[in-house]
C-alpha cells in the first residue's frame, strides 16, 4: 500500500528568509527512496499555534507519518515537543537518563571551551530538553537535542510524527536510528517497495525529453505504472522515476528508449553527478584551474567533496589582465590583440597553470559574466574555454550562455565540469 508523509518545517528564521531550509529536502528525498510518498513541505514559525495548525492540517490530509525540524533547543521559543505532546493529548515526562546523558554531552562541550561551571539556567535547558511526551520514544542527541517519536492515536486521526532537530547534521546523523525507533518503523512496515532511478542529461532541452517521453507513453506497455519527474538545473536536465518492482520492465524499455533518442546528451544512468564522474576520472591525475569570470567556482566545486586533495593541486584566479600575465605566463600582447575573453587567452591561461602548477589537465574560463561589458562581438553571456592536458593538443570552446551574472557563472563552472568530463573519458 502507499504509505504518505508530510513534513513540517519550524523556525521563524527559516520563515522569514534569514536561514535556507535545507532539512524539508533532504527528508522528503530520504522518504521518496524508501518508498514514501512526500504529500507536502511546510514551513511555519516558532509559534504554537501555526505549528498545531500545520499538524492538524496535514493530518485532514491522512499523511501516515509527519515529520517535524527545529524547535527542539534549550531556549524559550523551543517549543516543537510541548506543543506536539498537547496536540496528542500526552504529558510530559522527564527522562532522567536522557536527562544525564544531555549533562554530559554539555559539560564535554565546556570544558574544551573553559567555560563557567554549571548554571540554574543551564540546568533548566537541560532539563526541558529531556522532557519526553508520555508512551512516545526518545532518539538519543547528535547534539544535545534529542528527537521524538510520537506513535498514532488510537484512532488514526492523528498519524505518527517523527521529531528532529534543526540543525542539518544533527538531524542527519540521527535518521538512522529515528527510521528504527517503533513508531516510524509501524509505518515504514506497511509500504509498498519501491526503485528509484535517474537520468541526467546535459544539454538535452525539456520540450525534447517531454517528446520522448509522449512517445514512451504510446509504444511502452505500463508506461502509466512509472512515477516520472524531470529538474533543469545548472544547464543540466534530471529525470527521476519512481516505480513497483512489477513495472520494472516498463523503465528499463523507457531508459533504452532515451539512450536510443538522446545518448550523446545522457551522462549517467545510475545516478552518479557530473561531480562524482570527475572526481572518479580524475584518481591517479593533478588537476589545477585557472579561472576569470567564474571566480574559484570551478576549483570550488571540486574541492567540495572529501578526498579532493589527492587529486587538486590548486587554482589561479586571474581576474585582472595582469595577473593572468603575471601568474599564468599570458603575454599581454595576445590579450591586446585578441581580448582577455577569447580562446588564444583561454588556451595560454589553461597552459600557464598546467605548467605553473606542475599539473596533467587545468581547465581556464574567460569571459563577459554581466551585467556589463557586453559588445556586439562578445555579448554577456560569452565564456572561452580551454582544456589542457600533458601530451595533448589545448583544446578550446567558446559558449553562449543565457540569464544574469549568478547563472552565467554557474552555467559556466557546469560546462567546464563536462569537458573535464569528457578529457578525462579519452586519457
Amino acid at each position: 500500500m502507499t504509505v504518505r508523509a508530510g513534513v513540517v518545517v519550524t523556525g521563524t528564521e527559516v520563515l522569514a528568509g534569514r536561514v535556507t531550509d535545507r532539512n524539508g529536502p533532504w527528508v522528503a528525498q530520504r522518504l521518496l527512496e524508501m518508498g514514501v510518498d512526500v504529500a507536502h513541505i511546510t514551513v511555519c514559525g516558532d509559534r504554537p499555534d501555526d505549528l498545531s495548525a500545520q499538524v492538524r492540517f496535514l493530518a485532514d490530509q491522512r499523511v501516515d507519518l509527519i515529520v517535524t525540524t527545529g524547535g527542539l533547543g534549550p531556549t524559550a521559543d523551543d517549543l516543537t515537543v510541548p506543543t506536539v505532546a498537547a496536540l496528542y493529548g500526552r504529558e510530559l515526562i522527564l527522562d532522567a537518563e536522557l536527562e544525564d546523558r544531555i549533562h554530559a554531552i554539555v559539560q564535554r562541550w565546556r570544558s574544551r571551551m573553559s567555560s563557567a561551571a554549571d548554571s540554574e539556567p543551564l540546568r533548566a535547558g537541560i532539563r526541558k530538553q529531556a522532557m519526553v511526551p508520555q508512551g512516545a520514544q526518545s532518539i538519543s542527541p547528535t547534539g544535545t537535542a534529542p528527537g521524538v517519536a510520537i506513535p498514532a492515536d488510537d484512532s488514526r486521526s492523528l498519524p505518527a510524527v517523527l521529531i528532529l532537530p534543526g540543525p542539518p547534521r544533527e538531524l542527519q546523523a540521527m535518521w538512522p536510528e529515528a527510521l528504527d525507533s517503533a513508531p516510524v518503523a509501524e509505518v515504514l512496515a506497511r509500504r509498498t517497495q519501491m526503485r528509484q532511478d535517474t537520468i541526467r542529461g546535459y544539454r538535452l532541452s525539456e520540450a525534447d525529453l517531454a517528446a520522448t517521453l509522449r512517445t514512451a507513453e504510446r509504444e511502452i506497455t505500463g508506461f502509466g505504472e512509472l512515477e516520472i519527474t524531470t529538474c533543469l538545473s545548472r544547464g543540466e536536465l534530471e529525470m527521476v522515476t519512481r516505480y513497483a518492482e512489477s513495472a520494472r520492465t516498463a523503465y528499463t524499455e523507457l531508459e533504452n528508449l532515451i539512450d536510443k533518442i538522446h545518448g550523446a546528451q545522457v551522462f549517467s544512468t545510475d545516478g552518479s553527478t557530473i561531480d562524482d564522474i570527475v572526481a572518479n576520472r580524475l584518481s591517479g591525475h593533478r588537476i589545477a584551474t585557472a579561472e576569470s569570470c567564474t571566480g574559484g567556482m570551478i576549483a570550488a566545486r571540486l574541492t567540495d567533496r572529501a578526498g579532493s586533495s589527492a587529486y587538486v593541486i590548486g587554482a589561479v584566479v586571474s581576474y585582472a589582465n595582469e595577473a593572468k600575465t603575471g601568474l599564468l605566463d599570458v603575454p599581454a600582447e595576445v590579450i591586446d590583440r585578441h581580448g582577455a575573453v577569447s580562446e588564444p587567452v583561454a588556451a595560454l591561461m589553461a597552459e600557464g597553470a598546467l605548467k605553473r602548477l606542475s599539473v596533467d589537465i587545468a581547465v581556464s574560463t574567460s569571459g563577459v559574466a554581466g551585467p556589463g561589458g557586453g559588445t556586439d562581438a562578445k555579448p554577456v553571456g560569452t565564456v572561452c574555454f580551454g582544456i589542457a592536458v600533458t601530451g595533448r593538443p589545448t583544446v578550446t570552446h567558446t559558449l553562449h550562455l543565457p540569464g544574469d551574472r549568478a547563472s552565467v557563472r554557474a552555467l559556466s563552472t557546469t560546462a567546464a565540469m563536462h569537458m573535464l568530463a569528457d578529457a578525462l573519458k579519452t586519457r
